[in-house]
């Protein structure tokens, strides 16, 4: 998966991010373009792939790791997220005010033209004469790219417009397409998952040439969140269970900490991640948060200071939780000066430290070559105990020891039966240990809409006198808007 990012970066000039269909027309020629399996997979690696973390580095793609990404710009919004900065637009994320000039919560709208990319994609490699089984391969990831960011999209902003391939071959005419009803969306990225699905395979194992790619596994994911997310709590069951077959090969890593290491790379735990290398994209997770007299290993590493869990958050957290290696609320600078809660200076004045990710020891500067991960087994075996207390109105043993896998890792005590009052009591307390295993993973904001909790947990939390109910879902581009000549209708309430 490394070479892929080279490719990325020369086809990232074929398929830029403006108008997506005079583009895909007008820049590569059907005639010369592609005509052979390499050119299929390079198309189709620059389609599906550079939308969710490009050859731009940390400040491209869905998931870039500055403050404009799903997992940070998503995660800021909720009670496990601050910045220590100010400006940027990052104020109407620290106090959950958002207009339709919140910059920060804006540009990953344009990247719905990238499903269209796609479709077209589809199109183009239908045609090349390759094995019929990479053609087959190639075809699935589109497809689950296709899903995949319809569902972000649709989890950020609501329905958005979809162009049908008749549109799509037809650029000259410039036809506006309203957004889709969210019936519409919802069978929209259901039926592209489940496509990716009939094909892919399971999971890529460390060493395969092929790992990085889309897997059955990510489509699974992918659509065990959309399911939670509109209610259906027995199709959110069905994935979950899909994933824990032997077939996958998921497992939880004995050490919390060992997950995000560039030692471990690749580990059996990880669903899927971004694929980072020194002469391709690369991620800047430690420039972002560490301040400049925290110690590392390597000097060499950029600190910028900003990203923190807010105190309220941190102190939930049982004083022997081994996440805290990795969740730094107390340290001594090279400085000589002792940092936490009772004496935070202006450096831990928002909250503890989210290092989380293990040094990249050849890093010089802000850039880092540890993989970005996306989606993990633990985020799966925590939902699914969440939604089989959800389906069954009922806790569950088997609810409880689902729960207690990431309780049992972290070393705090684990929970019995007898430590929920009810079905709302273990919601509750499974909202918290998400919380407290995924922080800055981009979970925390679904969580809290799921659980009714985004409004008032703003409010408790981070203050917010300005949140409002229509705020679980992100304001869409006035340009957008205009753009769509009375067919894109905005968002309630903005």
């Amino acid at each position: 998966m490394k070479k892929i990012i080279c490719i990325l970066s020369v086809m990232a000039i074929l398929v830029s991010c403006t108008d997506l269909e005079s583009e895909m027309y007008n820049v590569i020629n059907p005639s010369i373009f592609p005509k052979n399996q390499q050119d299929a997979e390079a198309l189709v690696t620059a389609a599906a792939y550079s939308v969710m973390g490009g050859p731009g580095g940390y400040d491209a793609g869905m998931f870039r790791t500055n403050y404009y990404g799903y997992q940070t710009v998503g995660d800021m919004l909720t009670d496990v997220g601050d910045i220590e900065w100010a400006g940027l637009g990052l104020p109407d994320l620290q106090n959950v005010n958002l207009t339709v000039s919140s910059s920060l919560v804006l540009p990953l709208y344009g990247y719905g033209r990238d499903i269209s990319k796609m479709t077209l994609t589809i199109e183009r490699i239908a045609a090349i004469d390759m094995p019929q089984a990479v053609k087959d391969r190639l075809t699935a990831e589109l497809h689950c790219g296709k899903g995949w960011l319809g569902y972000l999209l649709f989890d950020w902003y609501g329905s958005i417009p979809v162009a049908p391939l008749e549109v799509l071959q037809d650029p000259l005419n410039e036809e506006v397409l309203p957004r889709l009803s969210k019936e519409e969306m919802v069978s929209f990225i259901e039926t592209e998952l489940k496509e990716a699905i009939k094909v892919l395979p399971a999971n890529y194992k460390k060493g395969d040439a092929n790992y990085g790619r889309f897997t059955r596994g990510l489509a699974y994911t992918v659509l065990m969140k959309l399911y939670m997310h509109v209610g259906e709590w027995a199709k959110a069951e069905e994935c979950g269970r899909e994933l824990m077959k032997a077939e996958y090969g998921y497992a939880l890593v004995p050490e919390y900490e060992d997950i995000f290491t560039f030692e471990n790379e690749k580990n059996e735990e990880i669903i899927w991640a971004l694929q980072c290398t020194r002469n391709g994209n690369m991620t800047a997770w430690h420039a972002h948060c560490v301040p400049s007299m925290y110690p590392t290993k390597n000097p060499n590493i950029t600190k910028w200071s900003g990203f923190r869990v807010p105190w309220a958050f941190y102190n939930t957290f049982d004083p022997n939780d081994r996440r805290l290696k990795v969740l730094i609320g107390d340290f001594e600078g090279t400085d000589g000066v002792r940092y936490n809660e009772e004496a935070p200076s202006l450096i831990l004045d928002k909250g503890a430290i989210p290092i989380k990710y293990g040094e990249d020891p050849a890093a010089i500067g802000e850039m880092s070559q540890v993989d970005w991960i996306i989606y993990r087994y633990a985020d799966v075996l925590t939902a699914l105990s969440e939604v089989i207390v959800r389906k069954n109105n009922a806790v569950t043993q088997e609810a409880v020891d689902l729960l207690n896998t990431i309780r049992v890792r972290a070393g705090i005590t684990p929970y019995t039966q007898a430590d929920f009052s009810d079905a709302a009591d273990f919601l509750d307390k499974v909202l918290l240990n998400r919380g407290q295993e995924l922080w800055w993973e981009g979970c925390r904001r679904p969580d809290l809409i799921r659980h009714g909790k985004f409004v008032e947990f703003a409010r408790k939390y981070k203050g917010s006198t300005t949140v409002q109910d229509f705020m679980t879902l992100m304001p869409i581009p006035q340009s957008a808007i205009n753009e769509g000549k009375g067919k894109v209708i905005q968002n309630p309430g903005y």
